[in-house]
């Protein structure tokens, strides 16, 4: 099974490194970027999980309306990506209901920083998935989480797919820098030993950020980026579907779980 997502937010990335930059630019590019996210799943007729923020669902009511169109999850990503907080998770589900016309039952923390799980659980989500069981330096230690999913307060969490052991991450940074072969690999192998992959990657990977120096992105972040992420996502969905893997949303997963 393949949990495959997709951090729908207004793309702050450039005020991270001092630039001035506003809301309004940042939806450009992420309202781009989600489109052509959009695109490739449905050249290749897959779904996945879209995690939003109240931001983006609020000013792309269009392409929000394609996600669901389109046959995909919609979750909760938090309000406002640039500036989180502790009422966020209840605001944004309250936000992202309103303009979908739907009931949303996950949530994803923005930087996928921790929340209060009886408080997720409060406001009615059945799943979280904010949790990266990985070591990354300035951002993550969380080398003694679980790896894999399980039960806290009552709410599901399912962390992103790190390999065994090592605990290298799969999530959209290795994409961009792994050769495509090695991370291909690494992927069958959690597959292999987990039996499904959870990943996630953002609109603005597929922009093409290289054009942008005045962004002022590290090299780390500029690599692969645009076209290039484009291709390499789009082969990542082929291997997976050539070797009969079947993708699904989280919201399914936790069906599923919960049937077992």
């Amino acid at each position: 099974m393949i949990l495959l997502s997709f951090d729908i937010e207004e793309f702050d990335g450039p005020r991270e490194h001092g630039v001035d930059y506003s809301l309004e630019e940042g939806m450009q590019v992420s309202i781009e970027g989600t489109n052509i996210i959009l695109d490739v799943l449905k050249e290749n007729d897959v779904r996945a999980t879209f995690f939003c923020t109240g931001n983006f669902a609020e000013n792309a009511p269009e392409v929000m309306n394609r996600i669901i169109g389109d046959g995909h999850e919609v979750a909760c990503h938090g309000v406002d990506h640039w500036q989180p907080k502790e009422t966020d998770f209840a605001r944004s589900k309250e936000i992202v209901e309103e303009v979908i016309g739907r009931t949303v039952t996950g949530y994803r923390q923005p930087r996928m920083f921790p929340v209060e799980e009886s408080e997720i659980r409060r406001v009615g989500y059945r799943y979280n998935s904010s949790l990266n069981p990985a070591f990354i330096p300035g951002r993550y230690m969380n080398l003694t989480t679980p790896r894999t999913w399980f039960i806290e307060d009552g709410v599901m969490q399912i962390p992103a797919s790190v390999t065994p052991r090592l605990r290298f991450p799969l999530f959209w940074l290795s994409l961009h820098n792994v050769p495509e072969r090695i991370y291909h690999w690494m992927v069958r192998r959690v597959l292999r030993h987990d039996g499904y992959f959870v990943t996630y990657f953002h609109p603005w990977e597929f922009y093409e950020i290289k054009q942008h120096p005045e962004f002022k992105m590290p090299f780390i972040i500029r690599n692969h980026s645009g076209h290039e992420m484009v291709e390499r996502l789009d082969n990542l969905v082929k291997m997976l579907k050539s070797r009969g893997h079947r993708f699904i949303t989280y919201n399914e997963f936790v069906d599923i779980q919960s049937d077992d």
